[in-house]
């Protein structure tokens, strides 16, 4: 069954794939660069020609093989594939994976490769779950990373592990790379393209040793409509330059839309409108965006937006901060959404935020004033004979558990700072400083 499921899906891949799929490389001979760990007589070429291979670590930057290389070793090794990333599945898939695995072995004495893409992005829970199958051979681990393992993986994995370090792909790499899709029978073939040199060096210099991304390029500019309907299908540098002005405007989560992105998720909450934060937040975690990150600034607009006009919005973003570490994705995708939905929908106020700004302000300005006499401690006979503490009023000796007393410096202590908005609960917060001060003005 598996046999039957593994030909459907490399018949559809020849249709529907992305360009990078199609051709990947099916013999070892193939396979393009990392001369370093693939070349004659290197030990890990070796292990993958007599079918014996254990777990190991793939460490390398994006597009430089390590998908592909796990492919070819499953192959070579006669083992069944599985492969997710770690930015989409969780320990209930890696069970379910293990649960098969373990049938497969059984009944029909196949070995099973679990390729884990970025799994760097796996907590430590989730990289502990691994380890009785790994040391139990129940599954043969390959996992990719563009992280140093040494930090991201976890010691007893990482110990029942062999690590290779992948390097980014020549010029020369690439250049053959390109060359051989526009001639590649699954490729680019059948549109019959021909490719200006310079528009091939702007593919490969635009790349930095990312063969995905070229491909994605070549692939984008071969289905522009003025290549499918010209005469002489002619990739020009003009045409290679377009595509790849796109890719950076839409697809660059480091640069500029990045931030953007980070800053339509921050406004579209601020603004209450649950759907469009949903949206954004969709985007960010489709992307690959670090989650830990979309988290930090949800505690900060908690403060910052809401405040005390609902002060469980901090608490919902840390305890959704907390899960993220805890949790980890893709299960964490939901404790973000609870706590992007919630923040949007909670009652907004920037009273605290406003508040903190004057008051740092006047505490920078008038640094020089000096604390009042009776709100100082007196913890020395001197500090007592110099009028320390003095006068204090210890507010629960008070009805109500208040009194007025100064509390700011002679020169401020008429300034106010936090204006409460009449909203949510600070609406109450307002209510009950007024009364407050409604009393003290009595006395």
């Amino acid at each position: 069954m598996d046999d039957l499921f593994e030909q459907s899906y490399q018949q559809n891949l020849k249709t529907a794939a992305p360009l990078a799929d199609r051709i990947r490389p099916q013999k070892l001979s193939d396979f393009i660069g990392q001369k370093e760990i693939l070349g004659p007589a290197r030990p890990l070429r070796k292990l993958i020609l007599k079918g014996e291979i254990s777990s190991i670590i793939l460490w390398g930057p994006p597009g430089c093989g390590k998908t592909t290389l796990a492919r070819l070793i499953a192959k070579y090794t006669k083992s069944y594939f599985v492969q997710f990333s770690a930015v989409m599945a969780g320990v209930a898939d890696v069970k379910k994976i293990v649960s098969q695995s373990q049938e497969r072995l059984k009944y029909h004495q196949r070995k099973t490769i679990l390729f884990v893409d970025e799994i760097h992005r796996f907590n430590k829970a989730q990289q502990d779950a691994f380890l009785p199958w790994v040391e139990n051979g129940t599954i043969i681990l390959i996992g990719a990373t563009t992280e140093n393992p040494s930090f991201e993986i976890i010691s007893p994995l990482l110990s029942r592990s062999q690590v290779f370090v992948l390097q980014p792909l020549t010029d020369h790499d690439i250049k053959t790379i390109c060359l051989r899709a526009l001639n590649n029978p699954k490729g680019l073939v059948d549109f019959h393209f021909k490719i200006e040199p310079e528009a091939l060096n702007f593919i490969i210099s635009s790349s930095s040793g990312d063969a995905r991304k070229a491909l994605n390029i070549l692939e984008m500019v071969s289905s522009t409509e003025n290549l499918k309907t010209a005469k002489k299908k002619k990739i020009t540098k003009a045409d290679v330059k377009t595509i790849i002005q796109k890719q950076l405007l839409y697809y660059d989560k480091k640069a500029d839309y990045h931030y953007d992105t980070i800053s339509a998720l921050i406004k579209s909450i601020r603004g209450s409108d649950p759907d469009a934060a949903l949206f954004w937040l969709a985007r960010m975690i489709i992307v690959g965006d670090d989650p830990r990150f979309i988290a930090r600034r949800l505690v900060i607009l908690a403060s910052e937006d809401i405040g005390n006009a609902d002060p469980h919005a901090l608490m919902v973003a840390t305890t959704a901060a907390q899960a993220v570490d805890f949790v980890g994705l893709p299960e964490a995708q939901l404790n973000l959404a609870q706590a992007v939905t919630y923040l949007a929908s909670a009652p907004k106020s920037n009273a605290l935020y406003l508040g903190l700004l004057a008051a740092k302000k006047d505490a920078q300005n008038e640094v020089k004033n000096p604390v009042p006499l009776h709100l100082r401690n007196a913890p020395t006979e001197l500090m007592k004979n110099l009028n320390f503490g003095q006068g204090y009023k210890y507010v629960h000796d008070f009805s109500g558990h208040y009194v007025n007393q100064q509390y700011l410096p002679d020169k401020l202590k008429s300034r106010r700072y936090y204006h409460p908005e009449n909203i949510g609960f600070e609406a109450k917060i307002k209510e009950r400083l007024e009364n407050l001060r409604k009393k003290s003005n009595e006395k």
